[in-house]
């Protein structure tokens, strides 16, 4: 199955984007979750502007979906200026970086998406635009070859990834404001899918909203999406108002479980337990048997894996905990649950039993 056809990834296509831009809020009051991220940012945002001075450059890093785009429009609304947008990997050459600064005005917003992925040579090119907001270039070639130093505007770079361990280090240093998001909580969830529903014209009861809520793995970006197809089943079922029994229909007929696990998270799962007898299993070995690149494994379905305890990395490749076994409705060896322990990722409670 493609990414792109999951309904619980984090990953977004151009289309869907489209759609998001009509549910994100425009304000920090209507942004739920992050409070502590957004209390920070008011307070560096308030103090910039009193001081008339562009924002420090904001680093703003965490999974998939949790609203770092959504951040850096409302940092931008905020400051009252103009929002740039590009990502790392369309950013070829360091010309297409310098054709991109010297377009920017006083105290405009850049914001680069996946900025872990840009190459070398346009990261040098980022480092005095930063620090001294000046385009450092090279005329000509050999003896002849100037230095040539191009003031540039003020300005905020907004970066965003979701791997912040691959940023080098004098790039991760250039940001004077660094902030982690977390995953949301399932009231969050709820208060998004509540608020997101009447932006989409339909109405959804509590209980329907919480039970979205509690299968979207922490992330706004599939708890929107499963709302949209929550909601196509009830009209199909001739409900002005998304009822219980229509959430859960529709989610049981996605295939979506109690814990957000897809059909895919599932394969993935059974063939731990039993191509592997459990683990460990190499990621280019288990890439191999479901048949989904090795990447994506690590990328999209290992991390949410990994938050619920149901798998877990070792020095010698990934295991099946416990509470995978138990998902998949299978009893954990005794013979496994002394390997775990030794791998020291077996819980106490675990470890205790029998």
């Amino acid at each position: 199955m493609e990414d792109s056809e999951r309904l619980v990834t984090s990953t977004i296509s151009e289309q869907e984007n489209e759609v998001e831009n009509v549910l994100r809020p425009k304000s920090m009051d209507g942004y739920v979750g992050q409070d502590k991220v957004k209390d920070n940012l008011a307070v560096y945002m308030k103090a910039a502007k009193m001081r008339g001075d562009a924002l420090d450059h904001v680093l703003l890093y965490g999974p998939a979906g949790l609203g770092k785009t959504t951040l850096a429009h409302i940092i931008a609304s905020e400051m009252g200026t103009q929002i740039k947008i590009t990502s790392g990997p369309a950013i070829e050459r360091s010309g297409d970086l310098a054709a991109i600064l010297t377009n920017l005005n006083e105290n405009d917003i850049l914001f680069i998406d996946e900025i872990h992925r840009l190459n070398h040579n346009v990261e040098e090119i980022l480092y005095p635009a930063m620090e001294d907001f000046t385009l450092d270039f090279i005329l000509g070639k050999g003896p002849s070859a100037k230095n040539v130093q191009l003031p540039l505007p003020k300005f905020t770079l907004v970066g965003a990834t979701t791997r912040a361990g691959m940023l080098s280090s004098p790039l991760r240093d250039r940001f004077g404001v660094i902030c982690r998001l977390e995953c949301y909580t399932t009231a969050e969830l709820r208060e998004i899918i509540e608020r997101s529903a009447k932006k989409l014209g339909t109405e959804i009861e509590g209980s329907a909203a919480e039970e979205v809520a509690k299968r979207s793995r922490g992330t706004p970006r599939i708890a929107n999406r499963l709302l949209r197809r929550v909601r196509d089943f009830a009209i199909v079922m001739g409900h002005d108002k998304i009822e219980l029994s229509d959430a859960k229909r529709a989610l049981e007929m996605l295939e979506i479980d109690e814990y957000g696990l897809d059909a895919i998270d599932v394969k993935l799962l059974k063939s731990m337990a039993e191509k592997f007898n459990g683990g460990p299993c190499g990621l280019d070995t288990l890439s191999a048997t479901i048949n989904e690149d090795a990447n994506t494994i690590e990328d999209v379905y290992e991390p949410y894996l990994l938050q619920l305890g149901f798998i877990a990395r070792t020095p010698r490749g990934r295991v099946l905990c416990q509470k995978g076994y138990e998902h998949i409705g299978l009893k954990m060896p005794a013979s496994k649950k002394a390997q775990l322990s030794m791998f020291g990722v077996l819980e106490k409670d675990d470890s205790d039993e029998n």
